[in-house]
């Protein structure tokens, strides 16, 4: 079991998915853990109380994250509440549900997508490097639409990719102060941000096309994570 006792932790879109069972897996490996959230606050206090069973101190702070003033002050929330920020885990987001051709995006909807998914992950990553004691973690969530595209979702392909550069030219940035800034790229994950392609069988068409035969469930996914924040 990985040891993260003494260690506090911030972890972005906590309310539900991958990054509420981040939230308990670090917990569980002894963190105290700050998750932030956008709107669903009974789901992210249901999560920080989980946490708390685990006799850790664990908090939910809602925050716009799209904004920096927004995600300056909920790093600041998570500093005041846990005394220091050792572990970042960057994982809220937004996956557009629609297939729509590149002729058919809306400014609108790729304005969203980067707001959500590009502006969200530089401002906090900005405020949390900011106050990272050394020998820190960042782990940001990203997706293999960012390794590889995906047809009729580009802006999302691109808002990931965009991720996944970022992480690659952090590393070297922060190495100095031995931080590490690393990504996972998870695929099909059984969340509720998928519900609507598996919905009528869809997720057993999916499955199908992975050789392990089923999606991942948000617990593979936070494994990995924590191993990171390691």
């Amino acid at each position: 079991m990985i040891d993260l006792r003494g260690k506090c932790a911030l972890v972005t879109g906590g309310s539900r998915g991958i990054g509420a069972a981040t939230v308990r897996l670090l917990a569980e490996s002894g963190a105290d853990v700050v998750l932030g959230y956008h709107s669903r606050r009974d789901d992210a206090e249901r999560v920080a109380a989980e946490a708390r069973r685990w006799g850790v101190r664990a908090a939910a702070v809602a925050s716009d994250i799209a904004t920096p003033e927004g995600a300056d002050g909920l790093v600041a929330a998570a500093v005041r509440e846990l005394g220091a920020l050792d572990l970042f885990v960057g994982n809220a987001g937004i996956w557009p549900v629609e297939e729509e051709d590149v002729t058919a995006i809306s400014d609108a909807r790729w304005r969203r997508t980067m707001a959500q998914n590009v502006d969200s992950m530089f401002y906090t990553t900005r405020a949390a490097a900011r106050v990272l004691r050394d020998h820190g973690r960042i782990v940001l969530v990203a997706s293999t639409a960012g390794q590889r595209g995906e047809a009729h979702h580009s802006d999302y392909g691109a808002s990931k990719g965009a991720m996944i550069a970022f992480v690659k030219s952090l590393a070297p940035e922060l190495a100095g102060r031995d931080i590490t800034v690393n990504s996972v790229a998870p695929g099909w994950v059984d969340t509720e941000m998928c519900d609507i392609p598996y919905a009528h069988g869809g997720k057993e068409r999916i499955a199908a096309t992975i050789p392990l035969g089923r999606v991942a469930d948000a617990r593979d996914i936070a494994g990995p994570i924590v191993f990171l924040c390691s």
